[in-house]
């Protein structure tokens, strides 16, 4: 069943996915988007202050994307995102750890006749389900043809 805006409940708490980062994902990822010598060489990365390879954030952000979308947003009536608030790489992501998210909804406000926004918090965990990364996602949601508060009009 597709979570429309009204169906959304303050406090509601939801957790998803598995996955494993690899040595090889973390220096392409790096090599393409992010060539920090912590990112894409194991003996340099021996010597900077993480002591081993590392992800990079935004390697981080979208391997939670990826969970996000294979688990969470497809059973809501999503219409896309305004932006990212509150992004913290908590703690460094390294080779063989294994992911999964975890998301808060915070609050929701009517936006228009036709959708709604929803704040959540995302936290990225790892395999201990200690939080490496965390931000309040600003998703935007549609609202059901006829809402709770009377008012007919189309989804967009």
């Amino acid at each position: 069943m597709t979570k429309y805006f009204s169906d959304i409940e303050v406090g509601e708490t939801r957790s998803y996915g598995s996955y494993e980062v690899t040595e090889a994902e973390i220096v392409s990822f790096g090599e393409q988007y992010d060539p920090q010598p912590f990112h894409t060489d194991p003996d340099r990365a021996g010597e900077s202050m993480f002591g081993e390879l590392i992800a990079s954030g935004w390697h981080t952000g979208s391997i939670t994307m990826r969970l996000l979308v294979d688990g969470i947003i497809p059973e809501y009536a999503a219409l896309g995102a305004k932006g990212i608030d509150e992004l913290r790489w908590v703690r460094p992501v390294r080779p063989g750890d294994t992911l999964s998210i975890r998301i808060e909804v915070l609050d929701k406000e009517v936006e228009t006749p036709t959708r709604g926004l929803v704040r959540t918090r995302v936290e990225t965990l790892d395999q201990h389900d200690k939080v490496v990364c965390s931000r309040i996602d600003l998703m935007m949601v549609a609202r059901k043809p006829d809402d709770e508060d009377g008012t007919k009009h189309h989804t967009d």
